[in-house]
């Protein structure tokens, strides 16, 4: 399997959903001019990206958007339904269950587990929240994707148990780096440093701005 970068994995996610959009809107072809200006990059880099899977669009002509939309789906591996297990029923483990995305893009909750015995019973989104100590168990029914919602404490060890569960994919989002063996797909969200990086984005914009004014 060729290499392929993160930032152009997601950079085709983004243009799937605009094509989502835009064929939605009734709208059967696009130039890559027209998907770069909606996705913020340039019409080259929308070409170079798309020609490492293949051949799409006419010259003068552009995309199809519902084959290059096809396209996309079974490059991302969406043409078909995952099963996910949800580890961590607090707060933002309750967010993602509601996230509907989810589902439409075929990545499918199918169950719920937690440590906490206060919330293991309980139904949330219709699955019942069952205890951590039958991981290994749930685990075995044929779970393509682990969502790790977990404190940082926890979280390598809880992973270490799904890996060893079979489960090949992981999104982590404890704010700590996780250790998985080669052959495990990890991806961590880390919500505090996409935030320092607006944080960041914002405090240059205003020094910058308090120059220009004392200039």
């Amino acid at each position: 399997m060729k290499k392929v970068p993160g930032s152009t994995i997601g950079r085709l996610s983004v243009y799937l959903r605009l094509l989502d959009e835009v064929k939605a809107e009734g709208v059967r072809t696009l130039s890559s001019g027209e998907l770069a200006r909606r996705a913020g990059t340039t019409a080259a880099q929308v070409r170079k990206d798309l020609s490492l899977f293949g051949t799409f669009g006419k010259r003068g002509v552009g995309y199809s958007v519902p084959q290059l939309s096809a396209a996309l789906r079974s490059i991302l591996g969406l043409e078909r339904s995952w099963r996910v297990v949800l580890v961590g029923a607090g707060q933002m483990g309750r967010a993602l269950l509601g996230y509907q995305d989810f589902r439409r893009q075929g990545f499918t909750i199918e169950a719920v587990i937690d440590s906490d015995p206060a919330k293991v019973g309980q139904r949330l989104q219709g699955l019942e929240v069952l205890p951590l100590g039958r991981l290994e168990e749930i685990l075995g029914a044929g779970f393509d994707i682990a969502i790790l919602a977990v404190p940082a404490g926890a979280a390598q060890a809880v992973a270490d148990r799904v890996v060893r569960a079979g489960v090949r994919a992981m999104l982590n989002f404890a704010p700590v780096k996780l250790q998985v063996p080669e052959g495990v797909a990890l991806k961590t969200v880390n919500m505090a440093l996409e935030l320092e990086g607006l944080s960041y984005v914002l405090a240059n914009a205003t020094a910058q701005r308090a120059v220009r004014q004392e200039g």
